[in-house]
Order: C-alpha cells, then structure tokens, then sequence
C-alpha cells in the first residue's frame, strides 16, 4: 500500500470521518480552512489515482468516499514502521514509546491485559466462525 503525504493524510482523516464529503466540505475541516480550494482539489485528484479515493458525480459536483478501509491503511502503515524502526518487534516499539512516554508499569501492564483480552475475543471469535463454515460443508 502506498504511503501517503502529510497533506494526504491530513484529507483522508477527514474523508474517513466524513464518510462522503465534497471538495468545500472538506475544506471546512481542515486545521487551516484558508487552503485554496485547488490544492485541495488537486491532493484529492491524487488520492483517486492512487487508488485512496473514489467520487461520485450529482449534477456538477462530486462526492468524494474513501475507497481504503481507515483500519487497513492504519495496519499497513504500523507495520511498515515496525519493520522500518523496530526491527520487526512490537517489544522494541513498545519499550520505545514507554520510555519516551514515561508510561508506568501499571499502564504497561493494562495495556498488555487488554491486548491478552482482545486476542482471547479474538480467537474466540476465529473458533466460532470455523464451526459455523464447517456446519454449512456439511
């Protein structure tokens, strides 16, 4: 998946929160609402080639959705600086934001129980759809 420019995230952030939005509307959102409304134009022309953005015409003005799932690209762009900064490791990420953060071990260890948690969900959620698709084979 493509990285994305400061300016492009900036509109894809508005755009995912919207949902659908036309080039003015987005501009009404955005930290500095005295953006020209070309540039924004042109970085959402952009995005639509790249695949981030599709548009829908009514009458003479487009809609404008994002055709990338927020969660996706978020995934994509963790792991890609895990891989980049952190050698891989989730451990080395963590120990660098807890130490630049000054997080406790208290925080550490409610975050480390809550992902424990979603894993289990997770699992849980992973087993119950096996038994479901092996009900429907037959």
């Amino acid at each position: 998946m493509t990285k994305l420019t400061k300016a492009e995230e900036e509109v894809m952030l508005i755009l995912w929160d919207l949902r659908e939005a036309t080039v003015r509307d987005v501009i009404d959102k955005l930290e500095e609402p005295d953006t020209p409304y070309t540039t924004v134009s042109t970085v959402i022309r952009v995005l639509e080639k790249k695949g981030f953005v599709s548009h829908r015409a009514i009458g003479n003005t487009y809609l404008y959705a994002p055709a990338v799932d927020k969660d996706d690209y978020v995934r994509n762009s963790l792991s890609g600086m895990l891989n980049k900064y952190f050698e891989g490791s989730f451990t080395n990420l963590a120990s660098f934001f807890a130490t630049e953060n000054d997080i406790s071990m208290r925080d550490l260890r409610q975050m480390m129980d809550e992902v424990k948690d979603d894993l289990k969900e997770d699992r849980k959620q992973e087993r119950q759809e096996r038994r479901e698709e092996r009900k429907e084979n037959d």
